[in-house]
């Protein structure tokens, strides 16, 4: 299951208190205080871990708790630290302060680390307290309260190339030809329901990530079909291949599809909407789809955009459009 929005809560571990202690030894029956600080409470971390996909750990565990620190003891001993807490998230992890929607982090390296919750300072024991006019003092401190906070964890994958279009343009059968990715495929809209990754190998050291986004409806930017949801998984990426059912064999207008698509794009997110884009025109191998091509790639064209003929089926053009795709991504930041 592909989880990418949960909502946790975290709390670091709190100080332990300090010690109220005497020095009782043979023949110093009247000893001065020795009582130790607590220990450091424990702090939350969060730290990337690439091997995780998604957040689906988080749907069954919302509650995170470091360690107290222990309380002080006699003999200036100081109580012994909390341990740590690590939280590993996959990489693309945002963390948002819940209550005031405020980012506080954006994991995107793998083994990356941040500290998100401080653990409380120890208690003062009573060694803190004597004085001159004071031999005898019995005040101590309780520990520090650890932070705590409530989060929501948004996973925004990354890809170098995100698969857009609308449903049943064909873009799962293209990632299942271009990368080892296995997504679900049928010959019916919204086979895909949550985003699949797969890596492109052009050569044995040229290689790309490349994301197959479900498809988008007209309105995906206010959430129909919960597009709003998809169209965060192409903010990181660097290039869109656009799949267009050149066919149109759902009765759709390809170029009112084609339009459709960028129009959500540039009211979801300027960004999303300057990305460059290589158009894929898809399912070449209908009988009806030569001629309705010739006409697509006039008015694509028109707009500024490379168009490539494809075939995810017969797999005809693929080689070209992700060579293509390779060569445009070696140009970009």
């Amino acid at each position: 299951m592909f989880i990418d929005e949960v909502t946790i809560h975290i709390k670091a571990g709190d100080g332990g208190i300090g010690c109220l202690s005497f020095r009782r030894e043979k023949y110093v029956p009247k000893g001065g205080p020795d009582g130790g600080d607590g220990g450091r409470g424990g702090s939350v971390i969060f730290k990337v871990h690439r091997p995780i996909r998604t957040l689906l750990d988080f749907r069954y565990r919302q509650h995170f708790y470091a360690q107290n620190g222990e309380q002080g003891m006699g003999s200036n001993k100081t109580g012994k630290s909390g341990k740590d807490l690590i939280v590993r998230v996959p990489c693309g992890t945002e963390l948002i302060d819940n209550k005031t929607n405020e980012l506080i982090a954006d994991l995107l390296e793998d083994g990356q680390e941040l500290i998100i919750a401080v653990g409380g300072k120890g208690g003062k024991g009573n060694t803190h307290y004597k004085s001159s006019t004071n031999q005898a003092p019995r005040k101590t401190t309780p520990g520090f309260p650890g932070d705590k906070k409530d989060l929501l964890l948004k996973l925004k994958l990354i890809a170098d190339v995100g698969l857009i279009g609308c449903p049943n343009a064909g873009k799962s059968t293209l990632l299942s030809k271009i990368s080892a990715a296995r997504p679900k495929i049928a010959a019916y809209p919204f086979t895909t329901t949550s985003p699949n990754l797969g890596v492109v190998q052009i050569g044995e050291e040229a290689s790309f990530v490349v994301a197959d986004i479900p498809g988008l409806l007209e309105g995906a930017h206010e959430g129909t079909g919960l597009g709003d949801r998809f169209l965060k998984h192409i903010e990181r990426t660097r290039l869109l291949v656009h799949i267009i059912d050149a066919a149109g064999v759902d009765g759709r207008d390809p170029y009112d599809d084609f339009k459709t698509i960028n129009n959500e794009l540039k009211k979801y997110s300027k960004k999303l909407a300057e990305l460059p884009q290589i158009i894929a025109l898809n399912k070449m191998d209908m009988p009806q789809a030569e001629e309705a091509a010739k006409q697509l790639t006039k008015k694509i064209k028109k707009d500024g955009y490379e168009v490539h003929a494809i075939s995810g089926l017969a797999g005809n053009g693929i080689r070209e459009l992700i060579v293509a795709a390779y060569q445009k991504l070696t140009t970009l930041k």
